[in-house]
């Protein structure tokens, strides 16, 4: 049972309280924290004309707003501080707060910590929001009230007086968001996991040990599902303190979710046909088990089946925008790690040209190059990312005698005007970068709405 929230509201009010980063998940919490009764102070390392006009909305509030470079300075003399997510808990900053007897927290953490319903909570390097979107849609297919959040949907820790012990809670969850979890999920997911935001992560070790935490914390009555394929989901078994669930595209499983024969199966009973799925590619195959998994508990074949049968994908996956002059386009943004972009290329049943590269999270390409390189007909990088990925292709090239061609480019729109000018008809044209889009976006959606802006005006 999860705690009484009067008890949150106890603690808040009268309270001097920090909330580190203005960003449009922390601006519900601001104003909930204000309703609450608490002193607040926010702040960001944006300037006030940076933030624009929602610096004007907050002092119209009464909230005190400390801004620019050397925010963090300032960050003394607080009872409650909530952080950012890729704010890192033993940043100097933190360690001075906590030492002077701050409780440290973040918006998700409360949210877990007295949130009265059922969380099915779901992370992983790849494929999270997909899932997530399956699950949900799932359980409203169920008929459940459903509420989404975490990286995705609505930031919900405003909403926890509204929702109702009988709803359902499908939440996005990010190894930042992880790190300081210590509250039990009842239904935990991890997808995969493959090196990921090494730029953040001290190591891939600190990475799979923030991933472990969606489900360190459970009791013996909730749930875990793992990827049997993935060797290191698979290595977690033992560590499970509730129900073990896995699934699996490799292996026939009595228990779990499965793929066999072009057929999908839930605790051996069949969903659907391959052939019956929107979907492309065998990670979306995959997807789709890992949702059976999460709502055995909760949903009939029948809300599995209809949702699995229908559900044609999320924005930037893999998500076709136009022909022009013969060639298609295909939108793939939310690729931000070789392994996704991978898993792209190999849903097209043909070479392909790549648009690829952006914000560097410190990761190899190797993977990418290595087993990627057979499915690419030619190679267009930009970002920060760029000699980095062209290293390692010229390297697999060398050794494997073979030869793609690729081209360094400056922009976005020169990725697509060098497109136009190879793509024949019948070529595919993608933009599945293997990286984040921080080096000039601010998010991976703003990146593919601009690649989607770009092609419709070809």
């Amino acid at each position: 049972m999860n705690k009484d929230f009067s008890e949150f509201k106890k603690n808040i009010k009268g309270k001097k309280i920090a909330v580190v980063g203005i960003g449009i998940s922390n601006r519900p919490l601001i104003n909930f924290l204000i309703k609450l009764g608490g002193e607040v102070t926010a702040f960001d390392k944006k300037d006030r004309e940076q933030l624009g006009s929602i610096v004007k909305d907050l002092e119209g509030k009464n909230v005190k707003l400390i801004l620019g470079s050397n925010y963090l300075t300032y960050l003394t003399g607080f009872h409650i501080i909530f952080k950012t997510p890729s704010m890192r808990i033993d940043s100097n900053a933190l360690l001075k707060a906590k030492n002077e007897g701050a409780y440290i927290t973040s918006e998700i953490e409360e949210f877990i910590r007295y949130c009265p319903s059922k969380i099915f909570g779901i992370t992983g390097s790849d494929g999270k929001t997909t899932t997530t979107t399956l699950v949900s849609n799932m359980l409203k297919e169920e008929g459940y009230k459903t509420w989404v959040g975490g990286n995705i949907g609505i930031p919900l820790f405003s909403q926890i007086e509204n929702i109702k012990k009988e709803d359902k809670v499908v939440l996005e969850l990010s190894s930042f968001q992880l790190m300081t979890v210590t509250e039990p999920v009842e239904v935990a997911l991890i997808t995969n996991l493959s090196p990921n935001h090494l730029d953040i992560h001290k190591d891939m070790e600190e990475y799979i040990d923030a991933k472990r935490n969606i489900f360190k914390w459970q009791r013996n009555n909730d749930v875990v599902i793992l990827n049997k394929d993935n060797s290191i989901t698979n290595s977690m078994t033992d560590e499970a303190v509730g129900e073990l669930i896995q699934f699996s595209i490799k292996d026939k499983l009595d228990k779990g979710a499965y793929f066999k024969s072009d057929k999908l199966y839930i605790n051996e009973e069949m969903v659907c046909d391959i052939n019956e799925i929107k979907l492309k590619g065998m990670h979306n195959i995959e997807n789709l088990l890992a949702a059976f998994c999460c709502v055995s508990r909760d949903v009939s074949l029948k809300s599995m089946r209809k949702v699995a049968t229908s559900f044609t994908g999320v924005e930037h996956r893999m998500e076709f925008i136009r022909e022009y002059n013969g060639a298609l386009y295909y939108n793939d943004s939310i690729a931000s790690s070789p392994t996704r972009t991978l898993a792209g290329l190999n849903a097209f049943n043909e070479k392909v040209i790549l648009i690829a590269g952006g914000y560097d999270k410190k990761i190899s390409f190797k993977i990418l190059a290595e087993e990627g390189y057979s499915f690419i007909k030619r190679l267009i990088l930009l970002g920060d990312t760029k000699e980095k990925i062209q290293k390692e292709f010229e390297r697999v090239m060398k050794e494997s005698n073979v030869y793609i061609p690729i081209n360094i480019v400056a922009s976005l729109e020169e990725a697509i005007e060098v497109s136009k000018k190879y793509a024949k008809k019948g070529d595919i044209v993608t933009l599945s970068p293997a990286c984040a889009s921080f080096d000039m976006f601010s998010n991976f959606e703003v990146r593919g709405n601009r690649f989607k802006e770009i092609v419709n005006r070809l």
